[in-house]
């Protein structure tokens, strides 16, 4: 029996759709547990806060917004893998004051040379994208809280 292009292409998206839905079935990236909040950040001002719970938290907190597609493979893998890595990296949620205080310069480096927030973050999630002014306004805001 010979394969038209039709029945090829049919093939091909069936297989797609067919390893799609198996891969629904591997339990990884789907535990979304929020451990409990340890200590909560004392802010310079409600635009700092702003700007850091827009930005950061989703992966360097406790306090995680799980978007619907963190429940869909491949995604869910990826969004597990970039809050498990933003939380052993830094964890705003288990840091006291004292602590903090310790990685504002690493914070700022990273905010300033435009490694966080990451790419792949901005690209679903507009609050992280920030002006020049924002940028600098949460640089300002970070200092001023944990210096």
């Amino acid at each position: 029996m010979k394969l038209t292009p039709i029945r090829w292409l049919f093939s091909i998206s069936a297989l797609v759709v067919l390893g799609f839905l198996l891969i629904q079935l591997i339990p990884f990236g789907k535990d979304h547990t929020n451990p409990p909040v340890m200590f909560q950040q004392e802010w310079d001002s409600q635009r700092t806060e702003q700007l850091v719970r827009g930005a950061c938290y989703d992966c360097h907190s406790n306090e995680t917004n799980w978007p619907w597609y963190s429940n869909v493979a491949p995604a869910s893998w990826l969004v597990n893998f970039d809050v498990s890595r933003g939380r052993s990296a830094l964890n705003l949620s288990e840091l006291s004051p004292e602590q903090a205080s310790f990685y504002v310069n690493l914070m700022v480096d990273q905010i300033e040379n435009n490694k966080m927030p990451p790419f792949q973050y901005n690209v679903i999630h507009s609050e992280g994208r920030f002006s020049s002014a924002e940028k600098q306004e949460l640089v300002n805001g970070l200092t001023a809280t944990f210096k």
